[in-house]
């Protein structure tokens, strides 16, 4: 049975389907400089950055999409933890995908120059590289590569985030038994550096929610960011994530064929420094 709680766990798809050492006398030396590159994102901005969530419940009749009921604790969830880490949270719900490119659209060209970071949450039904708005699905590659190098200057160099929950395709996992920035000067980087992209499951499965608490994603994530966000990186606190949902669910459905089945996160990381919510 599920760690959720009463409610039953349902699937964010758009349908469910059944060396040599050296002398001791020599002196020892290290081929780096002194106080090269810093390591760590820098904080040192009036604002540690803008939190965007969309929050997809409802769904056009036409499209077939189940409403997805549990998205509205994960959207307060995430609003709340990332709210305490000093994020300006803005929550859109039942956007439209014309809807959702305005907005990121819009944010993407507003100055994040005060900003340290930035963080898109998306939370909607979803399949294989697509995410679904209310009345369809867009690439998710049009809504992050919005916020490339190339495309928003202001966030150059900076750590872009975003955790999405959604189903990436209709492969159900049934588990298995176990045994127990200070630089030199102007640096060319690649466009696509910096970003940060958490799954919240693997490439080709189901992604569960329980209707009552949440999906099991979310829920960990919130959970261990709310625990950790202010004491170890970023990918630190994500394998944390990965453990939770690993080990602590497991589905209760009464849908045949999808009672007793598990999720892992997958977590992609083009970050070039390490993240820290805090100084």
């Amino acid at each position: 049975m599920s760690a959720n709680g009463p409610g039953e766990d349902r699937t964010d798809a758009k349908t469910e389907q059944s060396a040599v050492s050296s002398s001791a006398s020599a002196p020892e030396e290290v081929d780096a400089k002194p106080n090269a590159h810093s390591f760590r994102y820098s904080l040192s901005f009036p604002c540690i950055g803008q939190c965007i969530i969309i929050n997809n419940k409802n769904f056009d009749r036409g499209t077939g999409m189940n409403q997805r009921n549990g998205t509205d604790v994960d959207a307060g969830n995430a609003m709340n933890v990332f709210g305490k880490l000093g994020y300006r949270v803005k929550v859109y719900n039942d956007q439209s995908v014309a809807q959702i490119m305005r907005v990121l659209t819009a944010v993407s060209k507003e100055d994040h120059s005060c900003y340290a970071s930035f963080v898109c949450v998306l939370l909607s039904h979803g399949d294989d590289g697509v995410f679904f708005g209310t009345d369809g699905s867009v690439p998710l590659k049009c809504l992050t590569s919005l916020y490339r190098g190339d495309c928003c200057k202001s966030l150059v160099g900076k750590p872009k985030l975003f955790f999405i929950q959604a189903c990436r395709g209709t492969e159900l996992d049934p588990g298995v038994e176990a045994d127990g920035g200070e630089d030199d000067g102007p640096t060319r980087i690649p466009v696509e550096a910096d970003f940060l992209y958490a799954f919240s499951t693997a490439p080709g499965y189901y992604s569960w929610r329980n209707t009552s608490t949440g999906s099991w994603f979310m829920q960990s994530l919130c959970d261990m960011i709310g625990k950790y966000g202010k004491e170890l990186e970023l990918q630190h606190i994500m394998i944390r994530v990965n453990h939770k949902v690993a080990v602590a669910f497991e589905s209760f459905s009464n849908s045949p064929g999808f009672d007793a089945k598990k999720q892992i996160p997958c977590i992609v990381s083009m970050l070039t420094k390490e993240m820290y919510f805090s100084p």
